[in-house]
């Protein structure tokens, strides 16, 4: 009902909000101009639980040495991918909303804060045990790491807000249909939370975790619709084991080759770059660069095909276009190059990276 009424108030908004202009938006990059970062606190893991139209999700992204999981089970020797996607039902939070519960699922926050274990059981093609333990502090651009909208930005009424936790190490399994996979490996965790009509805050994504042996490197960019200034908006950083080198919002993403998707129009890349740029606590500078092919893409998902019925019915009308997702992992691996005050170094790792567009 909530997810039916959240898409008629859009409906009958229409689906184009007015020109607010770049006025109408405060970017979290304000915020990291005196406060690159934080580092994550407990409560900063909360669960928002908004009772307004919010779209709020916990992510995991796991690369173990036999694949990849990112709500979607993918295979390197070309299988097709298995997505489980269920309803889930009774669902609830602790007393202190960082942890969620519901039948056959938990998402369980450790009493140090330092792991979350994820267990789901509600579709027998994918059932999930693994735990997540952070390896490098959590952090969040500037001091909340909100980006604000509204044309009185001191009442805002929308917000795009991420935290990560970018260098896991993972434990565990999932058990599909062919068997048991050892997810034993590397993994990523975003706690994201987009406080208005998703379509109306970002027009367009672009999203990177990449691992290598020493170092982690993540980034979230997005752009707004043209009703807040086709405002760009980026997050990220760089890690390594024991501590954050840099992180903030002077990063970028680049699509630098790109093909017409004959499906939608949309320009599917085929070649990106992604920059970091920044300082370590001790006011080193830190400068970073992921550069080449994205190989044949893992998946293409056509958001619309995968939402119930009377859903696609409303939605159609609201956002007016076919939103897709472009998936990628790069079986030719490609190499970070990471430069701390003038000393070099280049790594080779695992990248998953995505694309997005909507309108």
């Amino acid at each position: 009902m909530t997810l039916a009424n959240t898409f008629r108030v859009a409906n009958v908004a229409g689906t184009q909000e007015p020109i607010y202009g770049p006025s109408a938006i405060r970017s979290v990059a304000k915020q990291a101009e005196t406060t690159p970062y934080t580092e994550l606190k407990p409560d900063d893991l909360k669960w928002a639980a908004m009772e307004s139209t919010c779209v709020e999700t916990q992510t995991f992204y796991l690369f173990a040495d036999s694949g990849h999981f990112n709500t979607k089970i993918f295979f390197p020797d070309g299988r097709a991918p298995i997505w489980s996607s269920d309803p889930l039902d009774s669902h609830g939070f602790d007393s202190r909303k960082l942890s969620f519960y519901a039948d056959g699922c938990a998402i369980t926050l450790s009493e140090d804060s330092s792991s979350y274990s994820v267990k789901s059981a509600t579709n027998e093609a994918s059932i999930v045990n693994v735990t997540v333990s952070r390896t490098a502090p959590g952090f969040q651009v500037g001091q909340d790491g909100k980006t604000i909208f509204g044309t009185d930005l001191q009442h805002p009424w929308g917000s795009m807000r991420h935290a990560f936790w970018p260098r896991c190490q993972v434990e565990g399994s999932i058990i599909i249909k062919d068997g048991e996979l050892n997810f034993k490996g590397k993994g990523f965790f975003v706690h994201a939370l987009q406080g208005m009509k998703p379509h109306h805050a970002a027009a367009r994504w672009n999203f990177v975790n990449f691992h290598s042996p020493t170092y982690s490197a993540i980034m979230m960019e997005f752009t707004t619709p043209p009703s807040y200034g086709s405002t760009v908006v980026n997050v990220g950083g760089i890690v390594n084991n024991q501590e954050i080198l840099c992180a903030g919002s002077a990063n970028s993403a680049e699509h630098t080759e790109a093909k017409a998707d004959p499906d939608n129009d949309w320009p599917e890349p085929t070649a990106a770059k992604f920059l970091w740029s920044g300082r370590t606590s001790d006011g080193r500078a830190v400068n970073a660069e992921l550069e080449g092919s994205l190989g044949e893409r893992l998946d293409k998902v056509d958001v619309m095909a995968k939402v119930p019925g009377f859903v696609k019915t409303l939605v159609g009308g609201v956002v007016g276009t076919k939103p897709f997702i472009y998936q990628f992992s790069p079986r030719q691996k490609l190499s970070l190059k990471v430069n701390i005050n003038g000393a070099e170094s280049i790594e080779e790792g695992d990248m998953f990276s995505e694309a997005t567009f909507i309108s």
